[in-house]
């Protein structure tokens, strides 16, 4: 296999000049380009993607750690990342996790050993102490507000339009609230911040047996649907994580001839449009475009981006 240096030698210019060819520089005059080319062309050679990114110390990969699901969550904010990726020259490898822990710590570990030069954390079972090691090694971001934790994040400020929200709902006089939540609260904080606005709004904790963590998807909620109506729970209103869920959880009731609850949604899809129905929308687009400005170092800190409430669409 040729190299660099064969083609050097052969075409009688430096390798800093076949380089300049190579990626398309300047200085180089038309008689030298196309004279180098020639030997490139007859030796069919092609650059070492790996020796080069060893020679300028990057690889211009970006890591995004996210769960194989397609929840609008995971769906929106991969299209701001891979946008800015983009823009910026960067390319983008998506590691499903799982929420497995030893998962998530070999892309620590990958890091470490320059597998790409940075990571983004949409989502993450292991605690951000374990992270905060591995920063030497490159970028590490997280999608969540990490607190006081030396940690760069971009993630949507839900806390306000959480309380809006409730705010809605009380003011509708509801008794019933059902709450679809994506994880326990320990661990999720979508989950941790809805139960926080709704105890500041209602001054009281949401009722356990109206609360369903795991939902993620349409076919969840639908499940949630069917143990409300099999448990005769009978909630007058559902808070849902995403309008998807809600649309779900609506079609289970029809299909037994029955009118759903009252539903709000999130994340402003076309499901929730069509059922007419309240919506958050957290910008996640926005949030993946700033995690990734984030990760390869173009912008440091905690960039948080406000969410909307709409009530009306």
């Amino acid at each position: 296999m040729a190299t660099i240096r064969d083609v050097a030698r052969i075409s009688g210019y430096s390798i800093s000049t076949v380089s300049r060819v190579l990626n398309h520089k300047n200085y180089v005059s038309d008689e030298v380009r196309q004279s180098v080319q020639k030997v490139i062309d007859k030796l069919d050679y092609v650059p070492n993607d790996v020796a080069r990114d060893l020679s300028r110390g990057k690889t211009m990969t970006i890591g995004v750690v996210m769960l194989d699901l397609l929840h609008p969550y995971y769906v929106d904010i991969n299209v701001g990342i891979m946008s800015a990726a983009f823009e910026a020259g960067y390319t983008v490898m998506q590691l499903p996790s799982s929420y497995k822990n030893e998962q998530e710590r070999s892309y620590l570990e990958q890091l470490r050993r320059k597998a790409f030069d940075g990571l983004i954390f949409t989502t993450h079972n292991i605690p951000v102490s374990e992270m905060l090691p591995y920063q030497k090694y490159g970028h590490i971001v997280v999608c969540h507000d990490p607190g006081d934790a030396p940690i760069d994040a971009a993630y949507s400020e839900r806390g306000p339009s959480y309380e809006q929200a409730f705010n809605w709902i009380k003011s509708r006089h509801y008794q019933r609230i059902g709450l679809l939540l994506p994880r326990d609260p320990a661990l999720s904080a979508t989950s941790a911040e809805t139960l926080t606005a709704y105890a500041q709004v209602f001054g009281a904790k949401p009722d356990r047996a109206l609360t369903r963590y795991g939902t993620m998807t349409y076919a969840d909620g639908y499940a949630a649907g069917e143990y409300y109506i099999s448990n005769g729970l009978n909630p007058d209103f559902v808070f849902a994580n995403g309008d998807d869920i809600a649309t779900g959880l609506a079609q289970c009731y029809k299909d037994r001839g029955l009118r759903p609850p009252d539903l709000m949604g999130q994340d402003k899809q076309l499901s929730g449009q069509l059922l007419g129905i309240p919506t958050i929308d957290h910008h996640y687009h926005d949030v993946g475009a700033a995690a990734l400005r984030l990760a390869i170092g173009a912008s440091s800190g905690k960039h948080g981006v406000h969410s909307d409430f709409i009530a009306k669409r």
